[in-house]
């Protein structure tokens, strides 16, 4: 593996920001400091006026393989991922066949040993009936039990209470969990069905998937979570009522965590006018006060997590009616840099963005030296240009399905370069497909 020598970095780590060199060696950050330009190295660049983050790591995308691969697979979705500075991800069990035993996870492992250009790990689906399955994950190996407490594809919505009190009692990992109660979405739907039939506005939708419907079944969640002293993130969080259920603090002080996405930072309700069924995803984009809500709990620290929920559909299927558009976005091409756009709106900060998506996935999945610009640790980084434009065009995506909700915005930054485990996979828009050292990650749980 080459050794690499940044020069002249703006290093965005661990709540500072200092001007530094970083020397890279065999996959590792060899030495930090302030004048290192007397090494040599394969290959040496000059990041004066960039920023060096840590590679975001995304805890929640749907990469679609195996079984729909005509909307996105392993290896063009995590070639988007690098685009977006994306270094690790951690993918979810909902596709055909579900990843609910031992067999199916070992097959996606296998996958992405031989495809994937950012490190990965997989989530093992709960079901009613799988807890032997769930009891026997390698803690250290698999990133975490995914449980549908929701609507959900083929068997792994977890509707039985007995189910989902062993799972919460019993799992050998951190749970994930989608959470929306399914009679409220069922009850609405019918009630707007009366007036609509098929065709109900797409506005409706976050009425549908109501704030009652998130808050009931995130509720349940963590009430369980607390009954069996579970490891617990909820993901996706959309709206300001949730937010009471989780405490402010250090990621590190907490058993029971919440996520917000990129999207839910981005859009509003407001925003279904323009982009119609494009922007429709599970849970729904809530309404601008759910929006500041989740701002206003970032900077609180009441969220701990920024993610993607990457979830890619053709546009022959989002250019449906309301009943029959399929639910989600692709999202990882565009997620950090549209977070970096708040930086610059002066929403967040740069420390911040950092440290919900690179440091605190680390700590709360305990992720083996990723997510920490730090000697010892691995070359997972990210240059950023925090004045150099990005317009987002089809001709420039990378997705398979070759659409985003993005497109026609022009954001104030970057990405310039992505390093992976030591190795340059992309910059300045070209994607190095030779160079591919992506890992399995690891995770030192006790």
């Amino acid at each position: 593996m080459a050794s690499v020598l940044i020069l002249n970095a703006q290093i965005v780590n661990e709540g500072t920001i200092s001007e530094r060199d970083i020397f890279i060696r065999d996959g590792f950050i060899e030495k930090i400091a302030s004048d290192l330009a007397h090494l040599s190295a394969d290959d040496i660049i000059d990041a004066t006026g960039l920023f060096l983050l840590p590679g975001m790591i995304d805890d929640q995308v749907h990469f679609r393989e195996p079984g729909l691969t005509h909307k996105g697979d392993i290896a063009t979705e995590s070639r988007a991922a690098i685009a977006g500075g994306i270094t690790s991800y951690m993918e979810m069990p909902n596709v055909n066949p579900a990843t609910t035993n031992m067999a199916e996870l070992e097959k996606k492992f296998a996958l992405a040993a031989q495809k994937s250009r950012a490190n990965y790990s997989f989530y093992l689906g709960a079901t009613n009936h799988n807890l032997e399955d769930i009891k026997s994950l390698d803690k250290n190996r698999v990133c975490g039990v995914k449980v549908f407490m929701g609507a959900s594809t083929g068997n792994l919505l977890v509707d039985d209470p007995r189910a989902l009190e062993n799972i919460f009692q019993h799992a050998p990992t951190l749970i994930a969990t989608h959470c929306e109660d399914s009679a409220i979405i069922c009850a609405n739907e019918n009630l707007y069905r009366r007036s609509f039939g098929e065709n109900i506005p797409i506005e409706y939708h976050p009425i549908i998937r109501s704030e009652k419907a998130c808050f009931t079944s995130s509720a349940y969640a963590v009430e369980l979570a607390k009954k069996f002293h579970s490891d617990l993130h909820v993901l996706h969080i959309s709206t300001a009522k949730e937010l009471v259920l989780f405490a402010a603090g250090d990621i590190g002080s907490k058993k029971i965590t919440a996520e917000a996405c990129a999207h839910f930072l981005w859009f509003n309700s407001e925003d279904y006018n323009a982009l119609s069924t494009l922007i429709k995803c599970n849970p729904a984009i809530k309404h601008r006060s759910d929006q500041l809500s989740l701002i206003d709990a970032i900077n609180n620290d009441v969220i701990d997590i920024i993610a993607t929920d990457h979830a890619p559909h053709t546009l022959s299927e989002k250019y449906k009616t309301y009943f029959n558009a399929l639910s989600g976005l692709p999202l990882v091409q565009h997620a950090l840099i549209s977070l970096l756009d708040k930086v610059k709106q002066g929403i967040f900060t740069l420390e911040k963005i950092v440290e919900k998506t690179s440091h605190n996935p680390a700590l709360r999945y305990s992720i083996d030296r990723r997510g920490f610009i730090r000697e010892g640790f691995y070359a997972d980084l990210v240059l950023v240009d925090m004045n150099n434009p990005t317009l987002v065009e089809k001709n420039s995506l990378h997705y398979k399905c070759r659409w985003s909700p993005f497109e026609g915005v022009r954001f104030a930054t970057s990405i310039h370069t992505t390093f992976v485990n030591g190795v340059k996979v992309y910059s300045q828009q070209k994607i190095y497909d030779d160079n591919n050292h992506a890992m399995e990650l690891y995770f030192n749980r006790s």
